[in-house]
């Protein structure tokens, strides 16, 4: 059984993927799990290692203090929830569900006036990753709650970052996470139907994918501190030597038949730039255009 804090119960309502490797994760601790679904059936298997299963949502949450939500959005939340309102008094909600900075607000001040706390968490890692030690995931919200109840977050998703009081913050890096992922992966994506295109396999450019992208580092360190200082002069590269390049990543699409939806979105921001004087400054300004 758990050693390091008093609570040793947890109710986990959402039994997608995610849930499922969440409640297996807590098992594997010893901490005793009452888990909920609207497919009951999902349960079974978290049943036969010593699960609980409760008829219903407004049980799972009178079973537990602390309730870990993992749902499709915020707005599933309160369709199961919403009719057990009753039940929210004195419970931590440890909210896992994605959704929007300003939906995970909302979320708490919603429970909050029913008297209870959220807590946010942004999951940076699959279901594969859940319960390992080496993953990571963002929460906040109230941090003497969070502290509380660190070592149960710990055993479900590894190591814990505190991002603040603020409910939405770790709604907001994970949502910076995705950004930079989904944008990445479609570029892989662009990059390996061009290789195709050519006659070249995924694996025949991996190792060169790779290190492209091993190389990103080094470049998001050195233009942070710049764009934090306000600094964009073209003094290590110009928007208009970049827009010359994106124009050539398009044309080579074109040539090759292949879509060009997204080489030609980065080309309009590039010329974007160029329309609003630009050209001779960093394409690191772009950033202020896409900014407020």
């Amino acid at each position: 059984m758990p050693t390091t804090t008093t609570i040793t119960k947890v109710t986990v309502i959402g039994l997608g993927p995610m849930g499922t490797a969440m409640a297996d994760a807590l098992l594997d601790q010893g901490y005793d799990v009452t888990v909920w679904n609207r497919t009951a059936s999902r349960a079974d298997a978290l049943v036969a290692r010593g699960a609980h299963l409760a008829p219903g949502v407004g049980e799972a949450l009178a079973a537990n203090e602390l309730v870990v939500l993992s749902l499709t959005d915020y707005a599933a939340m309160y369709d199961l929830l919403g009719p057990v309102e009753d039940r929210l008094q004195g419970r931590v909600l440890v909210n896992l569900s994605s959704d929007t900075p300003e939906e995970a607000r909302k979320a708490a001040r919603w429970a909050a006036d029913r008297g209870a706390v959220q807590l946010t968490g942004g999951v940076t890692v699959p279901p594969s990753g859940i319960g390992r030690p080496e993953s990571s995931t963002f929460y906040s919200g109230p941090r003497e709650v969070f502290e509380r109840h660190r070592p149960v977050l710990e055993a479900i998703t590894g190591t814990t970052d505190h991002r603040g009081e603020d409910p939405g913050l770790a709604a907001l890096f994970y949502q910076i996470g995705m950004t930079m992922f989904w944008t990445s992966m479609l570029s892989y994506w662009q990059a390996t139907a061009l290789a195709r295109a050519n006659g070249l396999t995924a694996s025949d450019i991996l190792g060169h994918a790779v290190d492209t992208a091993n190389s990103l580092p080094g470049f998001l360190a050195f233009y942070a501190e710049r764009i934090d200082a306000g600094r964009h002069s073209g003094d290590v590269d110009r928007l208009a030597m970049g827009m010359a390049s994106v124009e050539h990543v398009l044309h080579t699409h074109a040539d090759a038949g292949v879509d060009t939806a997204l080489p030609a979105a980065v080309a309009a921001l590039f010329r974007r730039g160029m329309d609003a004087g630009g050209a001779t400054q960093s394409f690191s300004g772009l950033v202020e255009l896409m900014g407020k």
